[in-house]
């Protein structure tokens, strides 16, 4: 089996996997589209006659991407990037969402295995240590850079 790309129309990366898949082709085996790879689908058959039938169906889905990979190439894609990698200790960061959106503050101590980050607010009367998600964050000024 091998892995192959198909092009899409940007931001439609989702609709056309779910479309390949709910399609009744006992040769597409998977679909796979990653938030970091745009305008592309990833899609596991046995060879490229079931996918170019799909194709010829799925409004978004523009051409299959001569060639194939093997799965080894596609494995990257496959486990997920936690979101505190690229934030450390004593890092500036505004807050993007929860109660206290919009403020800045300054990161205290990370949790990788919770992927939280707990943080101390700038404006804040008394330095209180509040425990956000390492996606509500958003990093302004690194130590490290």
């Amino acid at each position: 089996m091998a892995v192959f790309a198909v092009k899409t129309t940007a931001s439609q990366e989702r609709t056309v996997a779910d479309m390949l898949i709910n399609r009744e082709e006992s040769e597409i085996h998977a679909a796979l589209a990653p938030d970091s790879l745009t305008s592309y689908v990833m899609v596991e058959a046995e060879g490229t006659a079931a996918i170019e039938r799909a194709l010829d169906d799925i409004p978004h889905a523009r051409s299959l991407v001569p060639g194939k990979s093997s799965i080894a190439e596609v494995e990257h894609f496959l486990s997920p990037k936690p979101d505190v990698e690229g934030i450390a200790e004593g890092d500036i960061v505004e807050l993007i969402a929860g109660p206290f959106k919009g403020e800045k503050a300054q990161v205290q101590r990370i949790d990788e295995g919770k992927d939280q980050v707990t943080v101390e607010l700038y404006e804040a009367t008394v330095p209180i240590p509040v425990t956000v998600r390492g996606d509500q964050i958003r990093v302004l000024d690194s130590d490290e850079r």
